[in-house]
């Protein structure tokens, strides 16, 4: 990705604005990997028009992955899914009545030909590195970010003091 280049290459949407919290932290993520998106609350259910056009011009506006959160019934991911051929990622939300149960059925079940990638419940961070992972595919700058980025979390593990006896320190 050319460093002038700021259109979103990664859309988020959320189910709800409560979803946010969640949601935020692939967006953060996303961030620290010079990766641009953008983030909109749009219900697949209350608003089905604004979902697609949401979808339907996000290819005009950079975007080439989408993620999308919610929970409950869940079905955000799946019409997103429906509505373009671009890879979509769903992140369930946990939910008071089920603790998120409900939302990874929901979205992980899809029907033959419509497929979402899901990840764990509230797992918005692993959303956005799958994102950046299918992005990094056409993107050598970004593939080296992506791999300095995994470099470093295992460095911080190897430098945890805990880890010391198996550095060979004493």
């Amino acid at each position: 990705m050319a460093e002038h280049d700021t259109a979103a290459r990664v859309g988020i949407v959320c189910g709800s604005r409560s979803d946010f919290p969640v949601m935020e932290k692939a967006a953060e993520l996303l961030g620290k990997l010079e990766v641009p998106c953008e983030m909109h609350a749009i219900s697949a259910h209350r608003a089905p028009d604004l979902l697609s056009r949401f979808v339907e011009g996000a290819g005009a506006r950079g975007i080439r992955v989408f993620i999308a959160g919610a929970g409950g019934a869940a079905h955000l991911a799946g019409v997103v899914a429906a509505k373009t051929i671009l890879p979509v990622i769903g992140v369930p939300i946990a939910t008071q009545v089920a603790g998120g149960l409900d939302s990874l059925l929901s979205i992980v079940q899809m029907p033959k030909g419509i497929p979402v990638a899901t990840v764990a419940v509230g797992g918005a961070e692993n959303a956005a590195l799958l994102a950046v992972e299918i992005l990094a595919l056409s993107d050598p700058a970004l593939r080296g970010r992506l791999q300095a980025y995994r470099d470093a979390m295992t460095r911080s593990i190897e430098d945890d003091e805990s880890n010391a006896g198996l550095r060979g320190e004493r």
